[in-house]
């Protein structure tokens, strides 16, 4: 999975001599907390409500709005933005920009080209959505989940071999290595009803930890 399929491309930047109140005007407006700041359309820095919150005057509790706001018109986005901005391109591993987002313990990456414009936008928000779709969650049908106590290689040939004498779909799967022999491997059916499937494997010598029906999650 790809930065490109989960980024927002229609990225709505600012230039440097962008005042600071109306970058917190277009943040607002359009329910986002981060705007990148482009000199040629090339990223030069990143200003979110957080910055200027950290760049807020320090007596600000005895200024009155008209004077807080006198001063956020006065100060461009320029004089305040971040500089070092962790970027991403759009061929970059979710679960790479993910740990990009952890280690630096930031929310968002912009995208950007071999010339460094920004041609895109990815958020936590994002990396969280691409997780669910990674594991099929929302997605209609059955999930198992079997303990696997004494894990080799062969396993996952093994299950899937028994799902599919049974003529059973798997729509994803994926294993959780808790310890050194000790994983979990989690199987999402296309069928609403795994009960049967369930005591296939449990014939076949599995332990099935648990059986959860899942069902499509309502966007609107």
């Amino acid at each position: 999975m790809y930065v490109e399929h989960y980024m927002t491309k229609d990225v709505i930047t600012v230039s440097e001599d962008t005042r600071v109140l109306d970058a917190l005007d277009i943040m607002e407006g359009n329910n986002f907390h981060r705007l990148p700041i482009v000199r040629d359309g090339k990223l030069i820095g990143l200003i979110s409500e957080g910055i200027v919150l950290e760049n807020s005057p320090a007596r600000a509790n005895k200024m009155s709005i008209h004077e807080i706001n006198y001063l956020l018109t006065k100060t461009t986005v320029s004089q305040i933005m971040t500089k070092d901005v962790k970027t991403v391109s759009k061929d970059t591993l979710i679960e790479e920009a993910a740990t990009i987002m952890s280690d630096n313990n930031i929310g968002v990456l912009p995208v950007v080209d071999e010339e460094n414009h920004v041609i895109g936008i990815i958020t936590d928000k994002d990396v969280f959505k691409a997780f669910i779709d990674l594991t099929g969650y929302n997605e209609r049908g059955s999930r198992l989940i079997l303990d696997i106590p004494e894990d080799h290689p062969g396993i996952l040939e093994d299950i899937t071999n028994i799902l599919a004498e049974s003529n059973t779909s798997i729509t994803h799967i994926y294993v959780h290595r808790i310890a050194k022999d000790f994983s979990e491997v989690t199987i999402q059916l296309d069928t609403e009803d795994a009960s049967e499937i369930e005591e296939l494997l449990r014939y076949e010598g599995y332990s099935v930890k648990n059986s959860i029906a899942t069902t499509p999650v309502d966007k609107e």
